[in-house]
């Protein structure tokens, strides 16, 4: 039987002193895993979520994330946060990386 491939995908957001979060990077199969380990080496925690990655795909680069997807991608925030123990406000306190 043969497997259907699947092709990975990844989406980075920024967030930081901006409204919203933006699309900073987006890619499937070998830029995808390029994401994925610059994320890693950057000390990024990933998420994954298919469905939420197949929505995000779909905005352009830079582009502010729509209201509809506030609740999803605020849900992965608080989790990072959580992880990194943040609290909300406090990505804007931190100073741009060069």
């Amino acid at each position: 039987m043969k497997t259907k491939h699947r092709a990975r995908q990844a989406v980075a957001l920024a967030y930081g002193n901006r409204d919203a979060p933006v699309v900073l990077a987006k890619g499937s199969d070998e830029l995808a895993q390029a994401i994925i380990a610059e994320a890693e080496k950057q000390g990024v925690y990933i998420a994954q979520d298919a469905q939420l990655v197949a929505a995000l795909s779909q905005l352009d680069l830079e582009q502010e994330i729509p209201r509809e997807l506030y609740v999803a991608v605020a849900v992965v925030l608080s989790w990072a946060y959580w992880l990194k123990d943040m609290k909300p406000g406090d990505e804007k306190k931190r100073e741009p990386s060069p």
